[in-house]
């Protein structure tokens, strides 16, 4: 049986990370080897919150509160977290953002039939056709529908969605650490799907349910989307070249984190 990692990366989700910690004694429980929890330096009571929920809740496997040595960004939590599940010989990390956007179940048909061991990454999909969605906006909606089209056009392949908080990654296609001059930002998923096209990767978009009840976005639309389009320039301009530099504003050698919590 495959080992699967769940990582959750939170931060000031205080509210909604006691809901997320829920999620994993649902239907994904079986199918759970580890989870862990990445707080990166939240300012709220987050991480008491969530380690309160968790000596409550009877999970069948470990989990572990790791707190970052300083704030990386969402970028920085997954190196984290990819470093982690390469380090400990996890087959595959599942990505479950702690503001309780996402429901991890929606992974749960493609895990039993075992559909996600013909590809390299699955990623949730919340503008397909069996998606569903909760609290977005129509503008909102079409904003990311017409991204979606611009990355199809550049990449040749069909883009559903540049980066939910729901997404499935085969360790195996990790280990070589390309990811690791990324951005830290939130622009980490964006390059990760530039990434996956450039290497022939294969890749599943999975419909999923999403929603915006009481979530604080960090994302500034206007900014994010000309970063987006410089980043596709960049892309088309020298696809290796752009995939390989340093992307970072500031370069690391290494992502450090304390386990804080043990279960």
């Amino acid at each position: 049986m495959e080992k699967i990692l769940v990582f959750i990366p939170m931060y000031n989700c205080e509210k909604q990370i006691v809901r997320v910690a829920e999620q994993l004694a649902g239907a994904i429980s079986p199918f759970v080897t580890e989870a862990i929890f990445v707080n990166n330096r939240s300012t709220d009571d987050g991480e008491n919150a969530v380690i309160e929920k968790l000596k409550s809740l009877n999970l069948p496997f470990p989990v572990n509160v790791l707190r970052n040595n300083e704030n990386y960004g969402l970028g920085g939590s997954h190196k984290v977290a990819f470093d982690y599940a390469i380090k400990n010989g996890f087959d595959y990390v599942i990505v479950l953002h702690g503001d309780d956007q996402g429901s991890i179940s929606d992974f749960v048909p493609i895990i039993k039939d075992g559909t996600f061991k013909q590809y390299d990454c699955c990623l949730g999909a919340r503008f397909m056709k069996d998606s569903k969605l909760i609290g977005y906006s129509k503008i909102r909606i079409l904003g990311n529908k017409v991204f979606n089209w611009i990355f199809s056009c550049v990449v040749r392949r069909k883009i559903y969605d540049l980066g939910s908080g729901l997404n499935m990654y085969k360790v195996a296609t990790l280990k070589s650490r390309y990811y690791e001059r990324f951005p830290d930002t939130l622009y980490f998923n964006d390059c990760m799907i530039l990434a996956y096209c450039h290497y022939g990767q294969n890749i599943l978009f999975q419909p999923i349910s999403w929603r915006e009840e009481d979530q604080v976005s960090n994302n500034k639309l206007i900014n994010f989307s000309i970063s987006l389009l410089k980043m596709l320039k960049s892309y088309r301009r020298n696809r290796n070249l752009y995939i390989t530099s340093e992307m970072r504003e500031k370069v690391r050698n290494a992502y450090p984190a304390e386990n804080i919590f043990e279960k």
